[in-house]
C-alpha cells in the first residue's frame, strides 16, 4: 500500500509558530505570587472554547480538582490532548465541555473497563477526533516549546495512525527521506497537578514527569495545583528538583490530595473502588446524571467532593496502600 501524503483529519489546531512567539512576546513572565483559589484560577484562565491539556497519565498525577471546577460551571467547548486521557477524560465527558480531541488514548481506564459515556459522546460523533501517537502528542509539544512550526519523525508512517492524523509526509532536504511532520502543539492552558509548589508557581514533581516539562513550556497559560506549598527558600535551595519553573506558571493552588481518585506517586494510591462506581454509574443515565449531581454538581468544592468519599480517613487508607506497594 502507498503511504498517503497527509492525514485525513483536520488540524485541531493553529501550529504557526511566529504566532506563538508573538502571544508569548506580549506575555508578562514573572515570579511574582500567582497563589489563588481553584475557582479563581479556572474562571480567570479557562474559558468557552479553548484548547487544554490535562498533565499525569492515565489516572496517576491529574488535576482532579481543576477538572470538577470546568465541569461545575459549565465550560463547554473545549478543546483536548489526549495524551492517555483517562479519568480526566472521563471527567471532562461528564460534563460535555469537550468537542474535539488529539487522541493517543483515550476513553479506556486501563485495566479497568471503558468509560461508557465517554464512548458514547464518541460514536455519536459528540468530539471530533484527530490520532496521533503518544510519542507524537509529546513531540508535538516540543516542537511548540522551541519555537518551531513542526519535527520530523519516522514515527506513524505507514500506519492507519498517520492516515487517521493530520500528519503531512515531508522528505528531508539532506537526504531525500520520507518523515512524518509533526506539527506543534500549544494548548491554551496546561492543568499540571504537582508534588509541592511554592507561591510563584515553581513546581517539583516526583517520579516520572511525563511530558508534563515541556507542556509547561508550549502552553500559552498553566495552572498548578500542588499537595503542598513550601516558601520559595525552601523551592530555591532544591533547584536542581524543580521541574517546571514559577516563571512559565499562571495560577497556582494548594490542593491537598489533589489527583484523587487518582494517585499521587509516593503519596497515595488511586482509590480503585471509586473509580469503579464511575464506570458503574455510567451504565445508566439517570444513575449516572444523579451521581454527578452528588459528587460534583451538588459540591461547592474538592474538599466536599473528599469528604463524600471518605475523607481523611479513605486517604489514610490510600496512603497505606501506596506505601505497601
Amino acid at each position: 500500500m502507498t503511504q498517503p501524503e497527509r492525514g485525513t483529519s483536520p488540524l485541531l489546531t493553529d501550529p504557526d509558530a511566529e504566532k506563538l512567539r508573538d502571544f508569548f512576546g506580549g506575555k508578562r513572565w514573572s515570579l511574582e505570587n500567582k497563589l489563588m483559589t481553584v475557582s479563581e484560577a479556572v474562571e480567570r484562565f479557562v474559558h468557552d472554547g479553548d484548547y487544554i491539556a490535562s498533565g499525569g497519565f492515565g489516572t496517576n498525577r491529574i488535576a482532579t480538582a481543576l477538572l470538577h471546577e470546568i465541569v461545575r460551571r459549565g465550560i463547554r467547548g473545549l478543546g483536548l490532548a489526549g495524551h492517555t486521557a483517562t479519568h480526566d477524560f472521563q471527567i471532562l465527558c461528564a460534563g460535555e465541555c469537550i468537542d474535539r480531541c488529539d487522541v493517543a488514548y483515550i476513553v479506556g481506564l486501563e485495566a479497568r473497563g471503558l468509560s461508557l459515556n465517554a464512548r458514547r459522546l464518541v460514536q455519536d460523533g459528540k468530539i471530533q477526533i484527530c490520532e496521533w501517537t503518544n510519542a507524537a502528542l509529546a513531540w508535538r509539544l516540543r516542537a511548540a516549546a522551541m519555537g518551531v512550526s513542526f519535527l520530523p519523525s519516522r514515527i506513524m508512517l505507514g500506519t492507519d495512525t498517520f492516515a487517521r492524523s493530520a500528519a503531512m509526509q515531508v522528505a528531508c532536504p539532506f537526504t531525500g527521506r520520507k518523515y512524518a511532520a509533526l506539527p506543534a502543539l500549544s494548548p491554551d492552558v496546561a492543568l499540571i497537578h504537582v508534588h509541592e509548589a511554592d507561591p510563584t508557581g515553581s513546581a517539583i514533581i516526583r517520579g516520572l514527569t511525563v511530558a508534563d516539562d515541556v507542556l509547561a513550556q508550549a502552553s500559552k497559560h498553566v495552572i498548578i495545583t500542588a499537595e503542598e506549598i513550601v516558601p520559595i527558600d525552601r523551592m530555591r535551595s532544591q533547584g536542581d528538583r524543580v521541574t517546571i519553573p514559577g516563571v512559565l506558571v499562571d495560577a497556582v493552588v494548594e490542593v491537598p490530595f489533589g489527583s484523587y481518585p487518582g494517585n499521587m506517586p509516593g503519596l497515595y494510591f488511586s482509590d480503585e473502588q471509586h473509580l469503579r462506581r464511575w464506570l458503574e454509574v455510567e451504565e445508566d443515565p439517570e444513575t449516572f446524571k444523579a451521581f454527578l449531581d452528588k459528587y460534583i454538581h451538588g459540591t461547592r468544592d474538592f474538599q466536599e467532593y473528599l469528604n463524600l468519599c471518605g475523607g481523611i480517613e479513605r486517604i489514610i487508607e490510600l496512603r497505606r496502600q501506596e506505601r505497601m506497594l
